[in-house]
């Protein structure tokens, strides 16, 4: 089947957190990790039947949710999942918060890597529980994992779990199994609690490939828990719906009680439909969706390059965030991010947004029709060429 990527769809008015957030129709909004496609029409159509039946009450989640999931991780990733390893949720972050709450205390520390997706930060937080960065390594244009600073702050008796984001938002890394083992015996040898973030899982570029976390050697990854969902790969976060796996029982139960005390445990008929009929019916259209997004990059890593020298563009491995390098200008990323949405009118993240090792940095969403893309970078273009 043809999937148009091209098309433009008009989705002010929608109540769309990126494109109705502000009341100026001349804002281009390239921020929020949020797709400007159509979903899948096997999905739509799916959502469609469910519509037609015209009751939509309480509902319990199908032994296909769970089948479905199993069918597209070992597929997929190479991973065999088993039923009683995963609990359905409404998203990632809140199952992440009630995880959280479920295996810490207030006062405990929690391992990030910054710069690293900005509602880790703010999860953590509102849990009461304290942050601690391991930040990755820059060097010539690519990121690592500082490991010698990882296990010095494991080894501290109040660091409780670590986020790995698998692959990485906003630098566009997939981890390789080297570096996940290594994070894996670190956080073994300290009884670290490993939460594995995979939402961007499935969009995976250009040849490489994802190493789920729970793959790695039992022995070393029996103490975490992964997060996933359809909304990035599919553009279905409207739909709040996501799962969680980890083989602990122990883990596994204390997370589901939790849930259950915050009555999270039951996703909507859509939700559920959505889930099944993506896995079951979208790789065409997933696997065209990574073709396009990857010709923007490249379309974006030449205009840049041949334009605008002075930025630098990170290797996008994974997700469809473009982390750019752009300490080569004297103002920080704060103040280029106003001056491009009060001038241009274009809406990007600052770096600084996902900590403070993303200083000199701006992340920009490449999930849009080319023509949009185009505008955008034109109207980088136009800005930075003033300094």
């Amino acid at each position: 089947m043809d999937y148009n990527f091209d098309e433009v769809i008009n989705r002010r008015n929608t109540n769309s957190v990126k494109w109705d957030e502000t009341d100026s129709p001349d804002i281009l909004p390239m921020w929020v990790a949020d797709m400007d496609f159509k979903t899948a029409p096997e999905i739509i159509q799916a959502l469609e039947n469910r519509i037609s039946h015209g009751v939509f009450g309480y509902s319990v989640t199908s032994a296909a949710f769970f089948d479905a999931v199993i069918m597209w991780w070992k597929k997929r990733h190479g991973f065999l999942l088993q039923k009683e390893w995963i609990l359905p949720v409404v998203g990632v972050i809140p199952a992440m918060s009630a995880a959280i709450r479920a295996i810490t205390e207030k006062g405990d520390k929690i391992i990030i890597q910054p710069p690293v997706y900005n509602h880790f930060y703010s999860t953590i937080e509102n849990s009461g529980r304290e942050i601690v960065e391991n930040n990755l390594i820059y060097k010539d244009g690519f990121y690592t994992i500082d490991f010698d600073d990882l296990e010095k702050k494991a080894s501290d008796s109040k660091a409780k779990i670590a986020i790995v984001c698998n692959p990485h938002n906003p630098v566009g890394r997939v981890w390789t199994r080297q570096e996940l083992n290594r994070i894996a015996e670190i956080c073994k040898k300290y009884g670290v609690v490993v939460f594995s973030d995979e939402i961007h899982s499935d969009i995976v570029l250009n040849g490489e490939k994802h190493i789920p976390f729970a793959s790695l050697d039992h022995s070393l990854v029996s103490n975490s828990i992964t997060f996933s969902s359809i909304s990035k790969t599919f553009n279905l976060a409207g739909l709040h719906v996501g799962y969680v796996f980890t083989t602990n029982e122990e883990l596994y139960s204390s997370v589901k009680s939790v849930l259950v005390m915050q009555e999270m445990e039951l996703l909507s008929p859509f939700a559920t439909t959505a889930l099944i009929a993506a896995y079951e019916k979208g790789e065409q259209w997933l696997e065209k969706l990574k073709s396009y997004v990857y010709e923007n990059f490249l379309f974006l890593k030449q205009y840049i390059e041949e334009e605008l020298p002075q930025v630098k563009v990170m290797q996008l491995q994974a997700t469809y965030l473009v982390w750019l390098d752009i300490r080569s200008f004297k103002l920080s990323s704060d103040q280029i991010a106003k001056r491009l949405l009060d001038n241009q009118k274009l809406w990007v993240n600052s770096g600084t947004m996902y900590g403070k090792a993303g200083e000199g940095f701006l992340r920009i969403n490449i999930a849009c029709p080319k023509k949009i893309l185009q505008d955008g970078l034109q109207r980088i273009k136009k800005e930075l060429l003033q300094e």
